[in-house]
């Protein structure tokens, strides 16, 4: 694949996991005062830095061939494209009384910081559509 479609391809990917973020922050907002709730986020970007990371690293390390099916497979490169967005509850917390964590304004704090990152992925998006079409222009 070329560099523009990786990156278009990563800049889409981008876009739904905010699309996610947002409504699992306006699912917490929502719950708010539900008694035992417990807030939930989106973890992507961790597993997507190791897919990248273990494609980087897998010329550098030791590889075992398997001939059978049973044998330890070594680890091989992940590829990025494979990384889904997990939705992440956080047990461990308790801020209020009646064992509810969210913190609404915390929230509602997650909420502009998630608009404006999909504000800029979409301005980075049009900007990559925008190279494509200059430079068919000059061809």
């Amino acid at each position: 694949m070329n560099s523009f479609s990786n990156s278009v391809d990563l800049l889409h990917r981008a876009l739904d996991v905010s699309s996610l973020r947002y409504q699992v922050t306006a699912n917490n907002i929502a719950n708010s005062e539900v008694p035992n709730y417990k807030r939930q986020s989106v973890n992507f970007e961790s597993e997507l830095k190791r897919a990248f990371e273990s494609r980087d690293n897998s010329g550098e390390g030791f590889r075992m061939i398997t001939t059978d099916p049973r044998h330890i497979s070594s680890e091989m490169p992940r590829d990025w494209r494979s990384v889904e967005p997990r939705r992440v509850t956080d047990w461990t917390t308790v801020s209020k009384a009646n064992g509810n964590n969210v913190d609404a304004e915390q929230e509602a704090m997650n909420i502009v910081q998630i608009q404006m990152q999909y504000r800029l992925l979409t301005q980075l998006e049009s900007f990559e559509f925008s190279q494509v079409n200059t430079a068919m222009k000059k061809i």
